[in-house]
């Protein structure tokens, strides 16, 4: 069976700059959209990607289908007519089906083959058809020429060669639904033990090329931590030299292996990471590049910043909801431990978070490193507190609905000024509203 989600064109064409925005309640797509249209009449064209996990459908019990209806409403009522995509995130061959039909964009995902050894005939093949992998290539940007022992080589096609082949088997199953070009293809290779060197991603994406997945955007693996909904832990300055030489090494692909030629970075669990915003923004401006960013849960928690500066009922729910997190820390935590850092010491009891007024769980709660009461600590531990949100199901939503106006004010604040107008504007982060 064909499902074909059109848009108007033969050949769906991520364009240059594309932020991808979780909405995980199904009731934040007008306000997200409004960051965007804010960021078009400045001049800068970002289209909005919505995406949703099979694991968050899953947890919140929401189906595929909704976050089509959802982000189409948003576009038909503010009257948006660029591009827009419903993005089936981090879906794996188990899970793709459910998704056939509503998304025109896909995360692969291959994390579970990475690092299983690829036979080592397939090894030799790969390396006797690509004897240019071996030969230096200067690259703008890379103070030395690319370079690439045979064994190195070797090394990294018997380490992600099985995954790319998964991830060819994903991308044809959807093909096969769907139809040739009909949908936007990101390949994610972020989830391994180490980041990926410049030359090892030239291998990857040579091997994509042999399996014939035209992916128009790829995730590999940075240095340093991007933790859930709080900002990057490591070197900005290392962060920086593997962003701009992953650049021009896709550049050089994009010419020797004839890949879709808007292939671009894709980095995930990249809200709040303000540090490395500065960079991102360079390396775009001097390569004249594009870039995929993916949010994490950044907006589920301005809903309960909006919900905390409602007062009244809806503070008394968002207090509730760090109870509950708390009591059910460890549960929680567990799944998301390579992600988030919490330390225990800085979580406040619940029993004094009931004490909070308004303002006190919004500076707690509100990602503004230069405010003293802004704990990372309690920001993580509700990020992955969702899951409490989706228990309390008509009562948070219905809630959700009472205080639109104030929660929609932080969701497009939070989106355009703390994330498009540095990432792609070029200027500083606004971190207090």
């Amino acid at each position: 069976m064909r499902v074909p989600v059109q848009q108007g064109r033969e050949m769906l064409h991520l364009a240059k700059y594309s932020f991808g925005v979780g909405d995980r309640f199904a009731r934040q797509a007008r306000a997200q959209l409004r960051a965007c249209m804010m960021a078009a009449k400045d001049g800068t064209d970002v289209v909005p990607v919505w995406n949703k996990s099979n694991r968050e459908h899953v947890i919140v019990g929401s189906k595929p289908g909704q976050v089509r209806e959802a982000a189409g409403a948003a576009v038909r009522e503010l009257g948006w007519s660029g591009q827009f995509y419903v993005d089936a995130d981090h879906i794996t061959l188990q899970t793709v089906d459910g998704f056939l039909e509503s998304s025109d964009y896909y995360t692969l995902d291959v994390a579970s083959v990475i690092g299983q050894p690829a036979p080592g005939a397939e090894v030799d093949a790969f390396l006797s058809h690509h004897p240019e992998i071996l030969l230096p290539v200067d690259l703008p940007g890379l103070a030395v020429p690319l370079r690439i022992s045979r064994a190195a080589a070797g090394q990294t096609a018997a380490k992600y060669l099985l995954a790319v082949k998964e991830a060819g088997r994903i991308h044809r199953r959807i093909e096969t639904a769907k139809g040739k070009g009909w949908f936007i293809t990101e390949v994610s290779m972020d989830e391994t033990d180490a980041p990926q060197t410049p030359s090892e991603l030239l291998v990857i994406l040579a091997a994509l090329a042999d399996e014939g997945v035209p992916l128009q955007t790829i995730a590999p693996k940075f240095s340093g931590r991007f933790n859930k909904g709080v900002d990057y832990v490591g070197d900005p300055a290392r962060f920086e030299a593997e962003f701009r030489s992953d650049v021009a090494v896709i550049a050089h692909a994009v010419r020797t292996y004839r890949l879709p030629d808007n292939l671009k970075l894709s980095v995930h669990s990249g809200s709040d990471k303000f540090s490395l915003y500065p960079a991102v923004h360079r390396a775009l401006t001097d390569f004249n590049a594009g870039v995929h960013v993916k949010t994490a849960g950044t907006t589920w928690l301005e809903e309960l910043i909006g919900l905390s500066e409602a007062d009244g009922e809806a503070l008394e729910l968002a207090k509730e909801i760090y109870a509950r997190a708390f009591a059910h820390r460890e549960e929680l935590c567990a799944p998301y431990a390579s992600v988030i850092d919490i330390d225990p010491s800085r979580l406040p009891p619940p029993e004094q978070v009931r004490m909070w007024s308004a303002g006190q769980y919004a500076a707690a709660l509100r990602h503004d490193p230069g405010c003293p009461h802004f704990n990372p600590s309690l920001r993580q531990l509700l990020h992955v507190g969702y899951k409490i949100a989706a228990t309390l199901g008509n009562r948070y939503l219905s809630m959700l609905d009472s205080c639109e106006e104030t929660i929609a004010r932080n969701v497009t604040t939070n989106l355009y000024e703390r994330h498009l107008k540095p990432i792609f504007g070029g200027s500083a982060a606004v971190t207090r509203d």
